[in-house]
This record gives C-alpha cells, structure tokens and sequence, in this order.
C-alpha cells in the first residue's frame, strides 16, 4: 500500500482498515465478540515486549495493539455507534477530566471521587461494576478486593489477611480430604482471591509477581533440563531436586 503524497500515518491505516474489512475474506466477517480475545492477545505481547525491554518488537506490538482498536472502531461505525475520531475524542475529554490539577488549576485530583462520579448515571453504578469482568482473574481479585476497601470493606492490617489465607487453607485441605471436585474448586478460589489481598496491602501487582515466578521457574526448569545427564522422565526426584538447588544457587 503506497503513501499518498501529504497523507497522514493514521489516514493510511484507517484506509487500510477499511480495505481489509471490504475485500479480506477474515477481515471481513469478523465482529466485536471474535476480535476480542485478540485484542486481550495483543495487550499481552506488548506487556511481554516491555518486559524483554525489546523496542523493535515493541513497535511491531503497539502496531499490533493499535490495530485492534481501529477494528473495533470500524465495527463500530459500520453499526453507526461511533468512530474513531469519537473514540480519540472521548478519551481527551476523560483524561481533561480527570486531571483537573493539569487543566483546570486545582489542587491534586482526587481519583476515586472522580472515578465514582462517572459511574453515575450508568445502568450499573454499584461501587464493583466497573471492574471489567474480561481481566485475568488473578488481575481482577486484586481490583475487586482494592474498590471494595476504598469503602472501608477490608482488614484492618495485615495480620487480619494472613488469618484469612491461613483459614481458607485449611478450608482447601478440608475440601481435598472429601474429594469434592467442586468444592475443592471453590476452596482454592477463596485462597487465591486471599493471597491477592497480601499483594494488595503490600503494594505489589499479583499479577506481576505470578508473571516474574513463572519466568524464575521457566529458567530454573530449563536449567534442570538442560543441564540433566538423561531424559527427565527417566531421572528420579531426587536427581532433579540436585539440579534444581544448583539452579537457585546460580541465582536464576
């Protein structure tokens, strides 16, 4: 697709846009529901580029990012909801809106009364229903657990959540002994969701902290793996365990 001489980056890929969705035989037939879980897809290798601190492939994701977005646009203008200069233009009024220190002289914004004064108004404005149901679970425990401490629903300190994991890991135990598949389910549920209030009070993204434990484990496991004299299927766990603690040692 050739430039058109004064034509704007973002007026080649909303043209781009649009020929995809005329001519492609998949880009044509796609709607919001089918899009949408690579949208979620494309956030995440952006997030993974960051990581790896990998500015090519940075560019490549954010482009990647970007163009989900112009798609679900183009749904949208095609059922004559809105477009994306209305998408451009919503999101400049909630930024102008929410920084009132930046834009309209005041002292520092309070986020949480401004948050909660936009959901007035809205079919559901109860204090939980603007945490997006479509968030990893781990992600949206952590949210769900921070809105509802904004009202005062929460521990005291930390020593109230340390009970807490300490009793719902019991419950689990409890659970695993009856063998009830789905109680053994909800039981762990109610543990994770624990934990992620520990993050909470302790200022730290569970999400993050999972995602940096199973990138420690990737390593650590490839170094058993890689390191390993014969298949690891035909090693005992003692054997792996040696070359697991020798992992740690070399601080992977």
């Amino acid at each position: 697709m050739s430039a058109v001489p004064g034509e704007t980056p973002y007026a080649r890929v909303k043209a781009l846009m649009a020929r995809l969705r005329q001519d492609c035989p998949w880009d044509s037939t796609q709607s919001f529901e089918t899009i949408a879980p690579y949208t979620i897809e494309e956030a995440y290798e952006v997030a993974d580029a960051i990581e790896r601190q990998d500015m090519a492939s940075l560019r490549d994701e954010l482009g990647d990012l970007l163009f989900q977005v112009l798609f679900h646009s183009i749904l949208a203008e095609e059922q004559g909801a809105f477009d994306m200069d209305d998408v451009c233009d919503g999101l400049v009024e909630k930024m102008v809106r929410r920084h009132p220190d930046v834009y309209a002289g005041a002292e520092k914004p309070d986020w949480d009364a401004i948050k909660a004064q936009e959901r007035e108004g809205k079919a559901d404005d109860r204090i939980l229903s603007g945490v997006a149901k479509a968030l990893p679970a781990l992600m949206r425990a952590e949210k769900l657990g921070k809105r509802a401490s904004k009202v005062g629903f929460d521990w005291p300190d930390m020593n109230g959540v340390f009970e807490k994991v300490e009793e719902e890991l019991g419950e689990v135990r409890e659970a695993v002994k009856s063998g009830d598949a789905d109680a053994i389910e909800d039981e762990i549920g109610d543990l994770l969701f624990a934990v992620t209030n520990i993050a909470r009070k302790a200022g730290v993204d569970p999400e993050a902290a999972l995602r940096r434990t199973n990138l420690k484990f990737t390593q650590r496991f490839n170094h058993v793996e890689d390191n390993s004299p014969k298949a690891l299927k035909d090693m005992s766990l003692d054997e792996m365990e040696e070359l697991w603690v020798a992992a740690k040692t070399a601080d992977l």
